[in-house]
């Protein structure tokens, strides 16, 4: 059995339960701290996870959490049989880098480091969503068991068994050719895009495209709409490009022209996901389209379209792209197009593909190529022909019709069990894509709780919700509720995790009391 003495590091451990940080990143960022400030000696041994956990009044789940990530990094290590030490051999011997912490003390650290330049520090500083990995009812996770791996490693093996002499050979910067005409094809044919393959850019995913792009179009200090709420993960991107970006409300047209104009009517880009506005769910009409697509023209401005998750809808017929209409209008207009078009495979096949892509406007096809060598020369080639030949077998679209369905079937599920056991607390209604639903928070549960208590005491029972107020840029303007991802849960997962939560509603509303 381990004892403790009462002059012991880990006494200092304070858990705040109320905190908007998770307890168990709260755990992971003190126990680094004890680490790297030398309060814990390598080689010394820590309490059992059970014991750990008793002392601060956590669930067992919450240590084990916290422990495994500080196993991952290399800050401690397990002996079989015998337990777990902090590590004789540590990742940041000068303590002075704190990935990602949200711990006071060590964003205090961060923007003292004398390395940091002041974009450096404020990227530190932002705020970062906390990846979990419970599946239960995490936003934009999908059903990777689902996912046809047989028929994947086939395409992999006959790619690369006896690989082309052009994939290994001078490989073309903007991405495989085979893959890019594979994706044109892909999306004239669903989404009505007017593109030919050479206008297509193979990326590391979103985040890579955005900033290439921002880079390439916009100078620092050049002034960006970005939907209010938005997806955070754009935002990094933007701001390390030295962009300013101005938050635009979204309403149930999707972003408001008339107040991006009031707030920045002369900015040189807007952000927006018109098929399905991350978080809200909200397809733009046709009339505030032409509206962006006007004041675009107007100001000589750039519209980047990010297309998320357009492939899964369930109700309706999707309008088309941004980029296809747009086209239209310009063949008449005869004017340089103003629209960027962005796409993911992560959110269709799976996460850690790491693949996306950019159609770009003709006249930018050899500034981006070039932009795209001097930057960073070209996305792995590794899954990028086995790609080609998954589309071209027909495996990809086959795949998002067979998806599609078991979504669709995954949201009816979900709201059927929000509406039979978190009536009291969450309203919500169908979307008509994606793969989460948006809860908001009742007028009896806003005046009584946040949502970012709810997820926070949510993680405990291993679920992985994501709080509304999180991606909003302005505090004052958030609205409360909760992201529910229904994509990587079974039906079974679901209403456990209905009920589970509705346990966790009713625990901080007794809290209050």
């Amino acid at each position: 059995m381990v004892t403790r003495t009462t002059n012991t590091p880990l006494l200092e451990i304070e858990l705040n339960r109320h905190d908007t940080v998770p307890m168990q990143r709260q755990l992971f960022s003190q126990l680094r701290d004890l680490v790297l400030k030398g309060r814990l000696q390598p080689g010394e041994r820590l309490p059992s996870t059970r014991y750990l956990a008793k002392e601060l009044k956590c669930s067992r789940n919450t240590v084990l959490g916290a422990f495994d990530q500080l196993l991952a990094e290399g800050y401690l290590e397990g002996m079989t049989g015998s337990g777990t030490y902090i590590s004789k051999e540590l990742p940041d011997d000068m303590g002075i880098f704190f990935r990602g912490s949200h711990n006071k003390a060590g964003n205090k650290a961060l923007m003292e480091s004398p390395g940091l330049s002041k974009r450096g520090c404020e990227l530190a500083e932002m705020e970062k969503r906390v990846h979990r990995s419970s599946p239960t009812f995490a936003p934009g996770m999908t059903d990777v068991a689902s996912f046809p791996f047989p028929l994947w490693a086939r395409s992999l093996a006959r790619t690369w068994r006896y690989p082309k002499q052009d994939i290994l050979r001078n490989p073309d910067p903007c991405g495989y050719i085979p893959l890019r005409k594979a994706i044109a094809d892909h999306l004239r044919a669903s989404r009505g895009l007017n593109c030919h393959w050479h206008q297509v850019m193979i990326t590391s995913g979103a985040q890579q495209a955005v900033d290439l792009m921002a880079r390439l179009l916009l100078d620092s200090g050049d002034v960006a709409w970005f939907e209010e709420p938005g997806y955070p993960g754009l935002r990094g991107p933007l701001h390390s490009a030295g962009v300013k970006m101005v938050p635009v409300p979204v309403d149930e047209e999707g972003i408001s022209v008339s107040e991006g104009r009031r707030l920045a009517e002369n900015a040189r880009m807007a952000v927006v996901s018109p098929s399905h506005q991350y978080p809200l769910g909200a397809v733009m009409s046709l009339r505030r389209r032409l509206e962006l697509l006007d004041w675009a023209e107007e100001n000589n401005a750039w519209i980047l379209e990010d297309d998320y998750e357009s492939e899964f809808r369930y109700s309706g017929k999707p309008l088309t792209s941004l980029q296809g209409l747009e086209a239209d209008r310009q063949s008449e207009r005869k004017q340089p197009s103003r629209v960027v078009y962005l796409g993911s495979f992560s959110k269709v096949l799976f996460n850690v593909l790491r693949l996306g892509y950019l159609v770009v406007p003709d006249d930018l096809v050899e500034a981006v190529a070039s932009a795209r060598t001097l930057m960073d020369e070209r996305s792995s080639l590794l899954a990028q022909p086995a790609l080609a030949d998954f589309m071209a077998e027909g495996h990809f679209s086959s795949h998002i019709r067979r998806m599609r369905r078991v979504y669709g079937e995954r949201q009816g599920i979900l709201i059927k069990n929000i509406e039979r056991y978190l009536s009291d607390y969450l309203t919500v209604s169908p979307d008509a894509a994606g793969l989460h639903i948006t809860a908001f928070f009742t007028d009896y549960a806003k005046t009584r709780v946040s949502d970012r208590r709810i997820v926070e005491l949510a993680d405990e029972v291993d679920i992985s919700a994501s709080p509304l107020s999180l991606f909003y840029s302005k505090s004052e303007h958030a609205k409360q509720g909760l992201l529910m991802g229904f994509g990587a849960c079974q039906p079974e997962q679901i209403e456990l995790g209905c009920k589970k939560l509705a346990g966790v509603f009713e625990r901080a509303m007794s809290d209050r009391k």
